[in-house]
């Protein structure tokens, strides 16, 4: 690939949107972050910064966005490019793709966040030279990106990992869950919100030592457990607000491997599993340097 190529990069995210312009992690020659308000406002703003950022360093290659969804990542389908129906007020069914293609006539990619960040993994961070893994993301909500065989995982949609179903014991919790379609579903149980609603106060403010962590431990591994047996991936990364807190992962590692009980014989779960599941190597960039990563595949596809 030439090297005079610039790429921009948006990691659409409920609360912010940060939009960067380079080429990859060494050579990002502008970043910013842009509240999250309603879909006109701030696109308006994340167009405003990458015309500027024209203005100054030259005309972009390709746009990459990854964002929250759910959304329409299919370029054959009539709402390609669309968020689709959300609990984010104001963003269900907003065409935010074509909002872009009003302002730039060059090429955009289109994904998740979490596969954006799942691209980002494999490109510069610990997902390197894999070519099957996961990246989960639990923060406010629960999502993840599949890598499978080299390529993106894509089907009807996309995958909503944080909609699967895990073990719920009443007597133990008896929560109900705050996912509006699901009640209890893994994000349900597990995300910062649902541990905010159930304890009185956000994560940060628990102790080490609370409840609420071993709650939290268990149903993360029930779900890393399901998705070793579904997708046989050659490394988890876990990431956002609640997955990167260090304390947590040595306890999921463990209650993971439990729960697997040796039917996987695999040396990098039996012995290895603290190189297995693992934190991002890009810390809480691997979305906005995955979205430069998508652009950077629309220039290799063309």
């Amino acid at each position: 690939m030439k090297n005079n190529h610039l790429f921009g990069g948006i990691e659409g995210g409920g609360t912010k949107f940060v939009c960067a312009v380079g080429t990859n992690p060494h050579k990002i020659k502008a970043e910013a972050r842009i509240e999250t308000t309603f879909p006109e406002e701030t696109m308006r703003n994340v167009i405003e910064f990458f015309k500027q950022q024209e203005e100054s360093l030259g005309k972009l290659s390709a746009i990459g966005f990854a964002c929250f969804g759910p959304l329409d990542p299919n370029p054959e389908s009539k709402t390609y490019g669309h968020i689709l129906p959300t609990t984010k007020a104001g963003w269900s069914n907003a065409n935010v793709v074509g909002m872009l293609k009003t302002e730039f006539d060059i090429p955009i990619a289109f994904d998740t966040d979490v596969n954006g960040a799942a691209l980002g993994e494999s490109r510069w961070g610990k997902a390197q030279g894999l070519h099957t893994f996961i990246y989960l993301t639990i923060g406010t909500g629960i999502g993840g990106g599949a890598y499978v065989q080299g390529k993106l995982l894509h089907g009807m949609t996309h995958p909503e990992m944080g909609h699967i179903a895990v073990k719920h014991n009443l007597e133990k919790d008896p929560f109900n869950g705050v996912c509006q379609f699901h009640g209890d579903c893994f994000e349900g149980l597990a995300s910062g919100v649902a541990i905010e609603k159930r304890w009185g106060m956000p994560g940060n403010l628990l102790s080490q030592d609370h409840l609420a962590w071993d709650l939290e431990v268990d149903y993360i591994a029930q779900a890393l457990s399901s998705y070793i047996l579904t997708f046989s991936p050659q490394r988890l990364i876990l990431g956002g607000g609640i997955g990167s807190i260090p304390h947590l992962l040595p306890k999921i590692q463990t209650r993971t491997r439990d729960l697997i009980n040796g039917y996987i014989q695999s040396k990098a779960i039996l012995e290895d599993i603290e190189s297995y599941i693992v934190h991002p190597g890009l810390g809480n960039r691997s979305g906005v340097l995955g979205a430069i990563a998508l652009a950077e595949q629309m220039i290799v596809k063309n």
